[in-house]
C-alpha cells in the first residue's frame, strides 16, 4: 500500500474549488476561493487584469497546499469562463507557468459528466434515473441520467448563462420584474428544449431532482434557518418547491445591501444572488420539480472519485 494524495480543482467563473484525498478516497482537505474569475469580464468578453490575479494568487496557494500534501496524480479543469473569455487560453498559459498546474479547459458535457457523477453521491439508489443541474458563474448545464455507478448521460444541454454573466448582462444586482423577466424567458427556452429532446415526461416517478452549487445550498441553509451559510450541513438536504419558492420571494424584495448582510448570502454572493435565484426558479418551474436535493458534491468530487477508481490502492 502507498500513501498516495490526490487533488482535484474546479475553476468556475465566480469560484475555485481544491479537493485533496487519500488513496483510499477519504477527503483531507478541502478550500473554496471566491476568485471572481468572471467578475466585469461580460462588457468584452476578457479576464479583467484584478480576476487574473486573483486567479493566479489562489492557484498559488493551492499548489503550496498540493506540495504540503505530497500530491501524486490531480486534474484541475476550467469551465465557462475559460471557454469564452478571449484571453482564457493566456490565462490557463500563466497559471502553468508559475505553478506548474496544468488546467484543462472542458466543454460543457464534460462539465456536466463529472457534476452528474459527484451529485449522485448524494442520491445513490433513491430512484431510477436522475436530473442533475449544476448553476455555475457562467453557464448552467442540465443532465438527465441513470442513477447507477457508471451513470449513463440520456440528455443534456449546457446554457451559457449563470449568476456572475446574467447578473452583468441582465443588470439584475436587486430585483426587477422586467429584467427578471428578460433572463427568465431566455432560460425557460432551454428548458423546453431540455424537456422535450430528452423526454422527460417518459420518466415521470422515476426520477429525482438534484442541484449543485452555492445557490441551493445557501437557499437551503436559509430555508431551515442554520443561522448561518453551512454548505457542509446543507449538502443532501431535500425542500419542496414550495419552501424555495417562499424563500426566493423574500429575496427578491430585499436591497443589495440587505443581501450582503444576510447571513445566508453575504457580501461578495449579495451581487449576483439575484439572478442565480431567477435562472434557479425558472429551471426547477419548467421541470416539474415538486422536491429538490442540494448537493455539494460536484465536479471536483467526480474527478477525486475518478482518480481512486484509477490510481488508488486498497488494503
Amino acid at each position: 500500500m502507498t500513501n498516495e494524495c490526490y487533488a482535484a480543482i474546479d475553476l468556475g467563473t465566480n469560484s475555485c474549488r481544491l479537493v485533496i484525498a487519500d488513496n483510499k478516497g477519504n477527503y483531507l482537505y478541502k478550500d473554496t476561493v471566491a476568485t471572481r474569475l468572471g467578475e466585469g469580464m461580460y462588457a468584452q468578453m476578457k479576464f479583467t487584469d484584478e480576476a487574473v490575479d486573483r486567479g493566479i494568487k489562489c492557484f498559488c496557494d493551492y499548489k503550496r497546499e498540493m506540495d504540503k500534501y505530497g500530491v501524486s496524480k490531480y486534474r484541475a479543469i476550467a469551465t465557462a469562463s475559460c471557454r469564452m473569455a478571449s484571453n482564457g487560453l493566456d490565462f490557463v498559459r500563466q497559471v502553468k507557468e508559475k505553478t506548474g498546474i496544468e488546467i484543462e479547459v472542458i466543454d460543457g458535457l464534460e462539465e456536466a459528466r463529472l457534476n452528474l457523477k459527484g451529485a449522485l453521491q448524494n442520491v445513490k439508489g433513491k430512484s431510477e434515473y436522475v436530473v442533475v443541474y449544476d448553476l455555475g458563474g457562467g453557464s448552467t448545464e442540465i443532465t438527465l441520467a441513470t442513477n447507477e455507478s457508471d451513470p449513463k448521460i440520456i440528455y443534456s444541454v449546457s446554457i451559457p448563462w449563470g449568476a456572475r454573466n446574467s447578473s452583468e448582462a441582465f443588470d439584475l444586482v436587486e430585483y426587477s420584474d422586467e429584467r427578471a423577466e428578460k433572463l427568465r424567458n431566455e432560460i425557460a427556452g432551454y428548458v423546453r428544449e431540455f424537456v422535450e429532446k430528452s423526454h422527460l415526461k417518459d420518466y415521470e416517478g422515476k426520477v429525482c431532482f438534484v442541484a449543485t452549487s452555492s445557490t441551493p445550498l445557501r437557499l437551503i441553509s436559509k430555508i431551515y434557518a442554520f443561522g448561518e451559510f453551512d454548505r457542509e450541513k446543507a449538502d443532501g438536504c431535500k425542500a419542496s418547491r414550495k419552501q424555495f419558492d417562499e424563500t426566493i420571494a423574500s429575496i427578491y424584495k430585499m436591497s443589495r445591501v440587505q443581501m450582503a448582510e444576510d447571513v445566508y448570502i453575504g457580501e461578495k454572493r449579495s451581487f449576483i444572488f439575484v439572478p442565480a435565484c431567477v435562472i434557479f426558479k425558472t429551471i426547477y418551474d419548467g421541470l416539474g420539480v415538486e422536491e429538490l436535493t442540494a448537493s455539494l458534491k460536484s465536479a471536483k468530487d467526480g474527478i477525486i472519485e475518478e482518480l481512486v477508481e484509477k490510481y488508488g490502492k486498497t488494503d
